[in-house]
Formats: structure tokens, sequence, C-alpha cells
């Protein structure tokens, strides 16, 4: 990795979702860019969508730091990719600081609080006063104390409802010995619309910018954007590595990418980038046909169930997967998987054909949801490695599978906690799918 200027860092985190996390994280990133600092962003965890946000309010991309199916190397080099050049990072926490899921080999649970502990950034606590006042303090003093490495630096009030209601929480939590850096009135009006998987995606959110820029307003107002900055530390983990978190599919990689295709990990193609392939990218929303010159096709994840009928109309891109499957491997996880397979069905119970490359049939007018890591291998060679290669991933999704077809399975896959899934996939000549969104080789997490 190339010399450079590297950020300090802290990490936005809470007790719990639903706290205001992102609110703090969107609003903090506006702001200190509105006045000139060079700001970065990480996300704890396997998440899409918050990345992309983070993107938006910062300029720069984000990356996903992921302590269950990351390696140190890979880890410590993306956080430090992501802070170079920058002159602070922001990482915002996935659930609770200390929730995770069951440890496996030489990774962890998962937890932000390990990332807290590996790298040293401060915790800035975000804390929902709401319906307590003194009380908040007997919480932030258990989160304090839980880990002797993890180091909370600092507080953020959220749903205050008076100044009263913050000098009674505030000087309770001082009285540790832990600032208070800001309350936050209650303002369900700067509020971001969700939908099933989460927050809508940044690309579609209604004047996005306009509602960052009042994100930024509203934190500039109600904390301490000095004392923030100065309570960032630098990264006390190395450097890590530069190798690439997954090999890359070929030299010049078609990529689909619109509104139906959009959950793409940023530490994948620019590890793939960096390897020396070219990612060309498409749109199947478009009717638009992979490029000609690709020796690879990939299918990332994304909502094609809101979109199902007009992928079903573009017989130009059907066809063209088609045709680019009998000469280079196409390879799709989740949504890209279901519009690989035969039929999908949409919320309403209208069933739409696909592609038609692999024999899965799908549906989201039977939800189910199916959540977790996935420690999976590989069960015969392809572009995503030889057979018995272990690749770590995450799965989530509300799609049911109506039928897989006679197709060979893909993958043997294991949960976090060691559980067998069975086999999971389907693999038809070059084509190849799953719902399992890989994250990293298991041989770059496990030596």
């Amino acid at each position: 990795m190339p010399e450079g200027r590297m950020a300090s860092g802290l990490i936005i985190a809470a007790p719990a979702s639903g706290t205001g996390k992102t609110t703090l994280t969107l609003g903090l990133l506006a702001a200190l860019r509105a006045r000139g600092i060079g700001v970065g962003a990480a996300k704890s965890g396997p998440d899409y969508i918050d990345p992309a946000f983070h993107r938006a309010a910062t300029g720069r991309p984000s990356v996903n730091l992921d302590t269950w199916a990351m390696g140190p190397d890979l880890l410590d080099g993306l956080a430090a990719r992501a802070a170079e050049g920058a002159d602070l990072l922001v990482c915002e926490a996935l659930m609770g600081l200390f929730d995770g899921v069951a440890a496996f080999g030489a990774t962890g649970t998962g937890s932000t609080a390990e990332i807290a502990a590996r790298t040293g950034w401060p915790v800035l606590l975000v804390v929902n006063a709401k319906g307590q006042s003194q009380s908040a303090a007997a919480l932030v003093k258990g989160f304090a104390t839980y880990r002797d490495d993890v180091t909370i630096g600092g507080v953020v009030l959220n749903n205050v409802g008076s100044p009263r209601h913050t000098a009674l929480a505030g000087t309770a939590i001082e009285a540790l010995g832990i600032p208070v850096l800001g309350a936050l009135p209650r303002a369900p009006d700067l509020s971001l619309p969700e939908r099933h998987l989460g927050l809508v995606q940044a690309d579609e959110t209604e004047g996005l910018s306009e509602r960052l820029a009042a994100l930024g307003r509203f934190i500039a107002e109600h904390v301490d954007l000095d004392r923030v900055v100065a309570l960032a530390k630098p990264s006390q983990a190395g450097r890590g590595s530069d190798v690439p978190a997954l090999a890359p599919l070929g030299q010049r990689i078609a990529i689909a990418r619109d509104a139906a295709f959009t959950f793409v990990y940023p530490h994948l193609t620019a590890g793939w980038q960096a390897a020396g392939a070219e990612l060309r990218f498409f749109s199947p929303l478009a009717d638009e046909a992979p490029p000609a010159d690709a020796d690879a096709v990939y299918l990332p994840g994304g909502y094609p169930e809101l979109h199902a009928a007009r992928l079903a109309a573009n017989h130009a891109f059907r066809g063209a997967l088609r045709a680019a499957a009998e000469r280079v491997p196409v390879y799709g996880e989740c949504g890209g998987y279901m519009v690989m397979g035969e039929t999908l069905e949409d919320a309403d119970g209208v069933t739409h054909p696909m592609a038609g490359l692999l024999g899965v049939r799908t549906s989201f007018a039977k939800r189910r949801l199916h959540l977790g890591y996935r420690r999976a291998a590989l069960l015969a060679d392809g572009p995503l490695g030889p057979a018995g290669t272990v690749l770590m991933g995450h799965e989530f999704h509300y799609a049911s599978t109506l039928a897989r077809g006679e197709d060979a399975p893909l993958l043997h896959a294991t949960a976090a906690d060691g559980g067998d899934l069975g086999a999971l996939g389907s693999r038809r000549g070059l084509a190849l799918g799953s719902f399992v969104h890989l994250i990293a080789r298991g041989g770059t997490a496990h030596g």
C-alpha cells in the first residue's frame, strides 16, 4: 500500500439498533465536509445501503469492515485505505456496540467492539434519552466498563425533550468522567425513508443532497464538532494487505448496475481493479447487453423484485445474458441469482419469466427472512476458485425458493454457529449463483 497521510478515526455506536447512529453519522459527515474537513467513512458489518449514503455525504467511497468474515490483514488494509488522504475517518457501527455472532476460527464475532479494540478508535456512543434521565448514566457506565480494550470517548444524547432533560442526563453521565458532546432534540422530519431491507437506497432517495445538508446543519447546531474531531485517534492496527478479498472473476468484468442491481461491496470491486481487472457496467433495466468483450459477467444483488415486470420484458438483455453464458462465466448473488433463474414471483403474486440460465424459481409472495453469516465451500472448480475453496459471506433476503430445478449446487454452507445449512445455490455450465453475498476468501481470513 502506498504511503500517505492517514486520518485519525472514531466509531459512532449505540446500545441498540434504532437509536440514532445513522442520523448522527450522516449529519456529522455532512457537517464536517461543509467545514472543509476531508472526512472518510466506513461501516461495520455486512451492509450495502449505509456505505452508499456515506459516499453521498463525503464524496469518497466508504468501505465495510467485518471482523467475522475478514481476516486481520484484509481488515487492517481496508481500514488503512479508507483513512488515507482524509483528515478524519468515521466508522458507523451495526446494531448494538457489542452485538455479534459466534466467533469462527481466526476471526471474531463481527461486533463493532472488535473493530474498536483492534484499531483503538474511541467510541462516540449515541444514547436514546427518551423516557429516562439520570438512568442513562447507568447504561453508559455499563458500556464503558464492559470491555477494557474498548474506550467510550464521549456520548451524544438523542431524543432529549428539554434543556432540563439534557442537564439531568448529561450531568449524571459527565460525573462518570465521560463527556457529553451533544444532545439531539426530537426531529422526525429529518428521518430517511425505509423499506424492508433498511433505508431506501441513496440513489433512490428524493432530494438526498438537501436532506444531507439539513442533517448536517442539525448536527452542527446540537453537537460540539470541534470536540468530536479532537476525540479521534490514529489506528493502532497495522497497514494490512492489498491482496483482493476475492480473486477477480475475469480480466474484463461486466457488472450489472442500475436500480435493480446495487448491492456491491466496495472493497470487492476496488480489489479487482487493484489486481488489474477492468470493470464494465451495463443496465439490465435499460435492456442493455453485457459488453461483448467481457470475459466474465457479475449480477449483484439489489431489488429485482421491484422491477420484475420490466426485467421480464427486456428481451434483449435476457437473450444477451443467455448468449454470454455460452462463452464466459456468469455469476449472480441474491437478486442477481434470482434474475438468472426461471421465474420470479413478485409480492402481488404475479410470476415473471427471468433469464432461465438456472432452474431456480423464487417468490416474494411467500416471504421468509433468511439472515446470517455463511461459511461456504465451493463444490466444483469455477471462477470463484477451485473446488473446496472456503468463502465467507452473508445472506439477507425475504425471498422463498419455490424450486431449485435440476442444477447442481454451488456451495456447501454452515451458519456462524456451525449449523449445517447443506447445499446452496446452483451451477449449470458457465452459469452459477446463490443467495450468499460473498465478502472474502476463507483462506485469507483463516490462514
